[in-house]
């Protein structure tokens, strides 16, 4: 079997009485779409930011990259190639969709430029700026503010935000969150074009994102993971069916 790209095992973590990881373990496959899911308080967030070193677990390891992450800070992760789409810095309104790319790939390449300098001439800064444009399909956007994008266009630069530091695995937390049908639908085909390219969990309530994108799921019930499958296995789960997916499913 291929080693996992991540790989969680025996998380435990708890807030006072309440345990938000239970005996948690799961892997990623590189390349895969993982989806995690689970009723409102099944410990999602938790989970996510002990994966990101939000938060540290009581017990348990965080293996990423053949490396043990467990107690590594955030930046250091982020610098292994982990990225989640919404720690990403705050859209700035007031520049253009290029230029917050721009300024996120230069983020990621841990050095700065002469602040005189023209960005817009260093291939350094150009060439993963305009890659990333075309990755999220922004391109020919490129030059509008990004005060000018709908909510769901928002989304997308923030994905592509993530991606300017090339990361081995991304994180989706809810990407879906407050869109309408039409947001949804660009987004969805946006994830689905990025899949076997970019390694990403996607955490997500819109059970149809997920049954159409995701190669294997991780079902949360009280901060344990009660199955791990395909959507196909997961749908057919009875367990399952009957903590979380509910009749809409059957």
């Amino acid at each position: 079997m291929t080693e996992p790209l991540l790989q969680v095992t025996g998380l435990n973590r708890c807030f006072g009485a309440i345990q938000a990881s239970r005996d948690l373990s799961f892997g990623i496959v590189a390349g895969e779409i993982h989806a995690l899911i689970g009723p409102n308080g099944a410990g999602k967030t938790t989970a996510i930011n002990q994966l990101t070193g939000e938060i540290e677990p009581d017990s348990g390891s965080i293996v990423f990259d053949g490396r043990d992450i467990t107690r590594l800070p955030v930046h250091k992760r982020a610098l292994m190639g982990l990225a989640r789409s919404f720690q990403i810095t705050a859209v700035f309104e007031h520049l253009t969709i290029e230029e917050n790319l721009a300024l996120a790939v230069q983020a990621h390449m841990g050095h700065s430029y002469r602040f005189w300098a023209r960005a817009d001439r260093d291939l350094r800064l150009t060439r993963p700026t305009r890659d990333t444009l075309r990755l999220v399909g922004l391109e020919e956007r490129a030059s509008a503010p990004a005060s000018s994008l709908s909510h769901g266009e928002k989304r997308q630069l923030e994905v592509g935000m993530a991606l300017a530091g090339q990361p081995k695995l991304l994180l989706l937390d809810e990407p879906m969150a407050g869109m309408g049908p039409g947001g949804t639908v660009e987004l969805s085909n946006l994830i689905g074009e990025l899949k076997g390219r970019i390694t990403m969990l996607l955490v997500e309530h819109d059970m149809d994102v997920v049954f159409s994108l995701a190669d294997r799921i991780t079902v949360l019930v009280y901060g344990e993971a009660v199955a791990t499958g395909t959507p196909e296995q997961i749908r057919a789960n009875p367990l399952v069916r009957q903590a979380y997916l509910g009749e809409e499913h059957d």
